[in-house]
């Protein structure tokens, strides 16, 4: 049983940063991709940032380009978000996912508010 475990959300006031982390129980090189999504209170679930296993960084949504990083720890299973000059839109329940070609896994999520 693969498991994700987001750690680092929180409040923040606007203009400031948050790091998130995915550890993941097995090889992140066992995964085709690991991506960070978000669920923003009463919209759907939208794919935020993406990085192969090749450690290729072939997504960024548009709305946290400039802002957001994904990126792999030096221990090689854990994908990091890093997040800079957050804003109130930035707002959601971040989630952790993997997937490598039969199965998808998701972590349990990690809420980020954004507010003064």
């Amino acid at each position: 049983q693969v498991q994700l475990v987001e750690s680092g959300g929180g409040l923040v006031q606007p203009g400031g940063s948050l790091r998130l982390s995915c550890a993941a129980s097995r090889s992140i090189f066992s995964f085709n991709v690991m991506d960070w999504y978000r669920q923003a209170p009463g919209k759907e679930r939208e794919l935020v940032a993406r990085i192969t296993s090749a450690g290729s960084i072939n997504y960024i949504i548009d709305s946290v380009k400039g802002r957001f990083t994904i990126s792999r720890g030096i221990a090689k299973n854990t994908v990091f978000l890093q997040m800079n000059n957050l804003k109130a839109e930035d707002t959601a329940v971040y989630y952790c996912h993997a997937g490598d070609g039969g199965r998808d896994y998701w972590g349990q999520g990690t809420e980020v508010t954004v507010s003064s």
